[in-house]
């Protein structure tokens, strides 16, 4: 899947001064998420790093054996490694099953998200038939509009727009404008980035008299618990039922979503890709970025698309899919295009030429 990270590490943060970030020992991470130390225990990590650049109060991880070599000059004060890697170094170690997943959760620990300030700026702007529950943060010139729902701890960020009758889940977090449109819901932890559009119309048009005629879209968006949507990524409202987001799924940057699709539970999605309206994806899908899906698709549970692959036929059986077309030097890619125009015709004489041979080895003596 395109921009599925494989890396040894992610880049390291500024330094920051001692009494500025918790610190955590090695017994104090593995007694909240598990794993097995091997060791001194009592190692002390203030951050993550990569194996490159890691210093002694960050820990890092190893999930790829080609980076076993960084692992034996890492200066990392821990690290994260399989079981399979365990015995590849001496530093202070956490070993588990995934790594790179281990990993996560120990940025994510290391890393908490800021907590709301509860309250709503001065500027912001909340009708007071609005429901806004306890701890919500709303942001500088944030509109929160009529018959609204805003749940616990969320967070509704500078310039976002929550229209009429719109539900936001608790602890959701809405960064800087952000706009979701009347009637749409969001799940409990959903977060949505910079620019997301929740709930436009989708292209739905009817051609009458050479003219394009409107076709209303009086569904909604609706988005399950922990969803995350990048910068920029736009879902259309249904036509007449919704379009469905279930739980846990992941949206990169960039994504066009249409009119009426349901995205299965925890099915990823990398960025730029563009999913034609009424498709259906199923659960666990891993879709590379700049993929496209046509309209009126089903896509079964379990399917890996790579990227730029264009979808046209609906997939039902679990596996890995590419179409992309190779690169390579102008002259040559120009030549095989060549080629791939004439393709059908070729076939049409391989067919003829199939019943010709037939012909003779029946009127054979």
């Amino acid at each position: 899947m395109s921009g599925a990270p494989e890396a040894s590490g992610v880049p390291g943060f500024p330094a920051m001064a001692p009494d500025e970030r918790t610190s955590y020992t090695l017994r104090e991470i593995a007694e909240r998420l598990g794993g097995e130390i091997s060791g001194n225990p009592e190692v002390r990590v203030r951050q993550v790093a990569t194996l490159e650049n890691a210093t002694g109060d960050t820990i890092s991880f190893l999930a790829n054996d080609r980076y076993l070599a960084q692992l034996k000059s890492t200066r990392a004060g821990a690290v994260i490694v399989s079981r399979t890697a365990h015995e590849a170094t001496e530093i202070p170690r956490i070993v588990c099953t995934n790594p790179y997943a281990y990993f996560a959760r120990v940025s994510a620990l290391l890393n908490p998200e800021p907590a709301p300030q509860p309250g709503v700026h001065d500027t912001a702007v909340v009708d007071r038939t609005a429901t806004v529950e306890a701890g919500v943060e709303i942001g500088p010139h944030a509109v929160v509009g009529r018959n609204a729902s805003i749940g616990a701890q969320s967070i509704i960020g500078a310039g976002c727009y929550v229209g009429e009758d719109a539900v936001i889940g608790r602890s959701a977090r809405l960064y800087p404008n952000v706009t979701v449109y009347h009637g749409c819901v969001l799940g409990d932890r959903v977060i949505l980035h910079s620019g997301v559009v929740v709930g436009a119309d989708g292209f739905g048009i009817a051609m009458e008299d050479e003219r394009w005629r409107k076709v209303p879209q009086i569904g909604r968006v609706v988005i399950g618990d922990d969803v995350e949507v990048g910068a920029n990524t736009t879902i259309d409202r249904g036509t007449l039922e919704d379009t469905v987001i279930e739980d846990g799924v992941k949206l990169d940057n960039q994504i066009q979503v249409g009119h009426n699709v349901r995205i299965g539970a925890h099915t990823a999605i990398a960025a730029c890709a563009g999913i034609a309206g009424s498709a259906k994806i199923g659960r666990h899908c891993r879709i590379g970025g700049a993929s496209g899906i046509a309209g009126h698709l089903t896509i079964g549970d379990n399917v890996e698309i790579s990227a730029h692959t264009l979808i046209t036929k609906s997939i039902e059986r679990a596996g890995a899919y590419a179409g992309a077309y190779p690169f390579g030097a102008q002259s040559e890619w120009r030549k095989n295009a060549a080629q791939l125009r004439h393709l059908n015709e070729l076939a049409e004489r391989v067919r003829e030429l199939e019943k010709t041979l037939a012909r003779l080895e029946r009127s054979k003596p």
